[in-house]
């Protein structure tokens, strides 16, 4: 029992408020030596060496790498600007282009997404429940849709090739887009005063053939990068690792192309990605010791019968896992919930013949509807903290309702015909 009791305190810090990392790592430290002593720890060394010298994990700095130098050259600002002109005379056309730039970059993250794109729907009397809705849904399909960091580190738990987690999350992440579209279209058919049309003709912005050009300018290059870092993973070309390396260097590229690249930016970019890395890294750490304390006592068996003992066997063990995933959701972030929640579960899973790769990609997707659910996820939070002071909290609950029920949807539909997707639930 001292495990449970382990994660019990480790829950109750994180909702008090310390940090993650040192929550973790300090939980295992003082039940570790009640347990077992310090010889409980002789083993973290080899632990922490193994984390250092993982090939999967060298891709997450890289890519978040990329992420922000195509956010600092505010090529998330041309695309939507530029898709803005494109689809602006559709209803819910700025909408649908903020998915569209949601699905293609990487780095448009739900801040930066709020920031540029929601005083524009705002301006265009666009319904603050749709507006809201729209944003945080394409501000997290990057954690699903690839190049995605929850994926590299679920391939790292599973110890599943990235690139074939990247093949098999393409066709949920691309249908996820695909419905988000349908849903903005439908609402804005069915009543037009919810996303109106801008009318974009002549004036300042030029004539069509001039605002279809620049919009294209805008968009081919970063659909190229993009095109080329994930080609190359899923042809099996390159590495994960090494198409990352070539993202960070196209991103420069694309900076520079744009006329943002400097010598500050860089090493601004530079220094921001290793604060970020070093915060995943230190919770990767203190992960590891939590989920070592947890097995040596014992903790993982108690899990194990628990959940093998369900009604229902596989299905049984498969809603529960879900769920608890999304509750912890609300609370702790996806790399905790990775490196501690899944590596007890993955084994069980694996007992009762359930594919890991079908598994992984149900985790990713569960993660990912985590984020969005009222009252704690964490994009309605991020997107509060910039929003104007007219756009309510209620605002923001009530325009993700829409589109978390097309995720669960769609996870459904990926739990009872995975084949839809080209994946299999046995192994």
């Amino acid at each position: 029992m001292i495990g449970l009791a382990m994660f019990a305190t480790a829950l109750l810090l994180l909702l008090i408020g310390f940090p993650v990392a040192f929550t973790f790592g300090g939980a295992a430290v003082i039940f570790g030596l009640l347990s077992e002593g310090t010889s409980i720890f002789a083993m973290m060394p080899h632990r922490i060496w193994a984390i250092m010298n993982n090939t999967i994990l060298m891709a997450i700095p890289l890519f978040i790498f990329m992420g922000i130098i195509l956010q600092k050259s505010k090529l998330a600002e041309r695309l939507l600007e530029s898709m803005g002109f494109l689809f602006g005379e559709m209803r819910g056309g700025i909408a649908i282009s903020t998915v569209l730039v949601g699905a293609l970059l990487v780095g448009a993250s739900v801040v930066a997404m709020g920031v540029i794109s929601l005083p524009v729907m705002l301006k265009y009397n666009y319904d603050k429940r749709l507006a809201t809705g729209t944003i945080c849904a394409a501000g997290t399909l990057g954690q699903i849709i690839p190049p995605s960091i929850i994926l590299i580190i679920l391939g790292d738990v599973f110890q599943l090739p990235v690139g074939d987690l990247f093949k098999a999350a393409f066709w949920p992440g691309i249908s996820l887009v695909l419905f988000y579209i349908l849903y903005i279209a439908i609402l804005a058919w069915k009543n037009k005063e919810l996303a109106p049309p801008i009318r974009l003709e002549g004036g300042e912005h030029g004539t069509k053939a001039q605002q279809v050009g620049r919009a294209l300018r805008a968009i081919i290059p970063p659909l190229i990068l993009i095109t080329l870092v994930l080609g190359s993973i899923l042809c099996g070309v390159a590495t994960p690792t090494e198409s990352s390396s070539v993202g960070g260097i196209g991103a420069i590229i694309l900076a520079a192309m744009y006329r943002q690249l400097s010598l500050e930016m860089v090493w601004d970019s530079a220094l921001e990605t290793v604060k970020i890395t070093s915060m995943v890294f230190a919770i990767l750490v203190g992960a590891t010791a939590f989920s070592m304390v947890f097995t040596y006592t014992g903790g993982d068996y108690l899990v194990e019968s628990f959940m093998m003992g369900l009604p229902g066997e596989k299905w049984g063990f498969l809603i529960l896992s879900m769920l608890v995933i999304m509750v912890l959701g609300f609370f702790i972030d996806f790399v905790e919930i990775s490196y501690i929640i899944v590596p007890i579960l993955a084994p069980i899973a694996d007992n009762l013949g359930i594919n890991p790769m079908w598994y992984a990609i149900l985790v990713a997707m569960n993660l990912q509807t985590s984020f969005l659910t009222p009252p704690f996820g964490f994009s309605l939070f991020y997107l509060k903290g910039v929003a104007p002071p007219e756009v309510k909290t209620t605002d923001i609950y009530t325009g993700v309702i829409p589109f978390i029920a097309i995720q669960v949807f769609v996870l459904a539909i990926l739990v009872i015909f995975p084949q839809v997707f080209g994946l299999s639930t046995s192994l």
